[in-house]
């Protein structure tokens, strides 16, 4: 059996772009993790992801975070709520100085842990990860400044992605319509069930 996927791509072109959401009433702090951690990472992954459909990096070896986490340009911006992980946000830069396309920065990943969802959370830590982007260079020497942000979303994420990507500020330049197999979300670990 088969799903029909569609996956919107979006970009923001300068940080002017950016429009900042309301901080949310909870004791919000959003720290990168700077030190790489497959471990955490993987957490992080499995727990936002889970109960919707996030499955190409479980099947990766402790090596290969690893090697992902240690890339130049890659960070991982997380939320707390009163010391929680709520969520996080990872990035990537896509070019060097250099490359055909220098000062490319994705957000890889972003997302909420389904506790801390509906909270006002997602579009705070969305604004702070933006923001990271288009200072990433200042952070990374080597890396080209940053000259766009870009990310994509599909119709099985949450749904208030779209939305929150919209209002802030991104601009939709794709979208692509697929079949993929039905798989039963795996959730954060095998076994899991959602209340």
């Amino acid at each position: 059996m088969s799903l029909t996927v569609t996956t919107w791509s979006l970009e923001q072109t300068s940080p002017a772009d950016l429009l900042p959401a309301a901080a949310p009433d909870a004791e919000v702090r959003i720290v990168r993790a700077e030190v790489p951690s497959p471990e955490f990472s993987r957490f992080l992954y499995a727990s936002v992801g889970g109960d919707i459909s996030w499955t190409d990096r479980l099947s990766y070896t402790y090596a290969q975070w690893r090697k992902l986490l240690e890339r130049p340009g890659v960070e991982t911006w997380v939320a707390y709520d009163r010391g929680t992980p709520a969520g996080y946000l990872e990035l990537a830069a896509r070019g060097e100085q250099g490359d055909a396309a220098p000062g490319v920065v994705e957000i890889v990943y972003f997302g909420l842990l389904p506790a801390f969802r509906g909270r006002r959370i997602g579009g705070h830590l969305l604004s702070y990860g933006v923001a990271r982007a288009w200072d990433l260079a200042e952070r990374w020497p080597g890396l080209a400044p940053t000259g766009r942000v870009w990310l994509h979303t599909c119709s099985k994420d949450g749904e208030h992605a779209m939305d929150n990507y919209l209002r802030r500020g991104f601009k939709l330049f794709d979208t692509k319509v697929e079949q993929e197999p039905d798989v039963t979300p795996p959730g954060p670990w095998p076994g899991a069930e959602r209340d």
